[in-house]
């Protein structure tokens, strides 16, 4: 009997699994594929904890007062007029992005969904299970072969790849997440590199007869905070492609813009991706995130009701305009955001109105010059096409056709602006209930969820989260109330049992009692109501959905 955590997996010297053992998993985690990965985290772990110190010192200094600003340091490589490796003819027109899961009916559905591209995420749509990572990698492996197929039984019905699909892209986790069932040389194994080294080690070769230009495999790239931390990727990348022999900048990553040190680190980010770079996103839901945590200890920066933070405000208008110019200076894709509706069935007038919210986004999203732009729902990809295939007016993008030179004098006050709007009852309730809600559903194994009209996903959570205890920590008035009204511990208490009893009431008692949700309460009120800001609600949580199968039980 092998007494080693790894049970049955063929695991090099120095890498332990300590997931649970499965035929099919198996296939994933050869004993190659863990050499790869235990390669990328042996060179780099000690420039990832260096990033992560790095971060954890910039946080202390925006605590004590400063705010976040562009680097004198690298004022010649935003003045210099260096471009991007050509954008690669496979991915050159990205009008519609759709995005979700790595489910095995999701794979499939989103691939054939009229979308330009598919992004698989293993980040915050996805619940890190051990189980739902290792059936994603089956799943991405079985897509790009074109072989995944889906029997829903229910239906009676069996789900296919169309003859045409989207183009994949895949989302690792951030730097910050570990993956706790991998071991190398007895710690976590850095998720992102989990992700992306399987990913890469079993598929990459796909990707050479790509009409003969050996460009992919492709990726999206989250929670950057600096470009040191793009440095690393683009030597992962360096690593992974000397490895297999392929081509110096085969791999393409475009990088998520969603947090607000990394608004000012856009050229550098760029700059340290040149060979691999395919543009940069405007991932505005953790950027609203992002924005409350770094200012987390400046009173004056209070959010407004989450529905009011919308592209509209000037904060957020100054950091696309300022995206698009980049991008289009350095000859890459400046891709807009997810506008989270989605269809509502059984109401004609609130879809159509939910319809419309979308098309008025997208429209503006192309006027301003963005390449393309994120869809939460395969049923809105036909009419944001037709707002975008408008805007581009047949090209594939506007790439040297939009340079936005009026953007270029957009500064730190700009970025910084002070959110405007309300601070409502209302607010604070919504807050909650999809706090507690997501939460439930995530530590049931769930990373996206449907709930009141929206598509919400751990990005849209930690707004609801960081929200609340901002509003708990500076005691903030509520706006449209007869007397004075002030978010206190108190008051968030009671609003707290108030809505566990609404959510009772909408998802049904036996629903609820089978659920997750008071376990869900627990973990975001501590968060909400913690004296010091946790970095990620996830990352807190993330032990519970942890489970080692530490031996060989299964097999015997």
């Amino acid at each position: 009997m092998n007494s080693k955590p790894a049970g049955f997996y063929d695991a090099p010297e120095g890498v332990d699994v300590r997931g649970r053992y499965d035929d099919e998993f198996s296939e994933i985690l050869t004993r190659d594929a863990l050499d790869f990965v235990a390669r990328l985290q042996r060179e780099f772990r000690e420039q990832i904890r260096h990033s992560m110190d790095c971060r954890r010192e910039a946080q202390r200094r925006y605590d004590a007062g400063e705010l976040p600003g562009f680097d004198p340091a690298t004022r010649l490589i935003r003045e210099g007029d260096w471009v991007c490796a050509p954008v690669p003819p496979p991915i050159a027109n990205r009008m519609v992005e759709i995005t979700g899961p790595v489910e095995r009916k999701m794979v499939i559905n989103a691939l054939n969904s009229g979308a330009k591209v598919f992004m698989a995420d293993f980040e915050d749509a996805l619940s890190p299970s051990w189980e739902n990572l290792m059936r994603g990698h089956v799943n991405l492996r079985d897509a790009v072969n074109g072989t995944i197929s889906f029997e829903d039984r229910e239906r009676n019905r069996v789900y296919k790849l169309n003859q045409n699909t989207a183009k994949l892209f895949v989302r690792p986790r951030g730097w910050h997440l570990p993956e706790a069932h991998v071991l190398v040389d007895g710690g976590p194994v850095t998720g992102c590199l989990f992700d992306f080294g399987l990913y890469f080690f079993h598929n990459y070769a796909a990707f050479r007869s790509n009409q003969g230009q050996g460009y992919g495999p492709f990726f999206y790239l989250p929670k950057m905070e600096h470009s040191r931390e793009a440095r690393i990727w683009n030597n992962v990348f360096n690593r992974a492609e000397q490895w297999a022999a392929i081509p110096s900048g085969s791999i393409r990553a475009t990088v998520l813009i969603e947090t607000l040190p990394a608004a000012f680190q856009m050229n550098e980010i760029l700059y340290e991706l040149r060979p691999h770079s395919a543009g940069l996103n405007c991932g505005r839901w953790d950027y609203i995130f992002s924005y409350v945590k770094t200012l987390r200890a400046h009173p004056d920066r209070l959010l407004p009701d989450r529905v009011s933070v919308t592209m509209t405000q000037p904060f957020m208008r100054s950091y696309s305009d300022l995206l698009i110019f980049t991008c289009h200076r350095r000859g890459v894709h400046a891709m807009g955001g997810m506008a989270a509706q989605i269809p509502i069935r059984g109401d004609a007038d609130a879809h159509a109105s939910a319809v419309d919210a979308v098309r008025r986004d997208k429209l503006r999203e192309v006027q301003a010059g963005h390449d393309g732009t994120w869809a939460a729902h395969p049923g809105l990809i036909a009419d944001i096409s037709k707002v975008f295939s408008a805007g581009l007016s047949q090209r594939d993008n506007l790439i040297g056709a939009v340079a936005r030179e009026d953007a270029a004098g957009i500064g730190e006050d700009d970025l910084l602006e002070r959110p405007r709007g309300k601070r409502t009852m209302e607010g604070l309730r919504l807050n909650t209930r999809v706090g507690i809600q997501y939460m439930a559903a995530w530590l049931a194994g769930a990373g996206s969820v449907p709930l009141y009209n929206l598509m919400e996903d751990a990005a849209t959570a930690e707004i609801s989260r960081v929200q609340n205890w901002q509003w708990i920590r500076y005691e903030a008035e509520l706006d449209g109330q007869a007397v004075k009204v002030t978010v206190t511990p108190e008051l968030f208490g009671r609003v707290v049992e108030e809505e566990m009893g609404r959510i009772e009431r909408e998802v049904g008692g036996e629903k609820f009692r089978g659920g997750m949700y008071r376990e869900a309460c627990s973990v975001f009120v501590r968060q909400c109501t913690s004296p010091e800001l946790d970095d990620f609600l996830t990352l807190d949580a993330y032990n519970r959905i942890v489970v080692h199968h530490p031996g060989a039980e299964a097999r015997l």
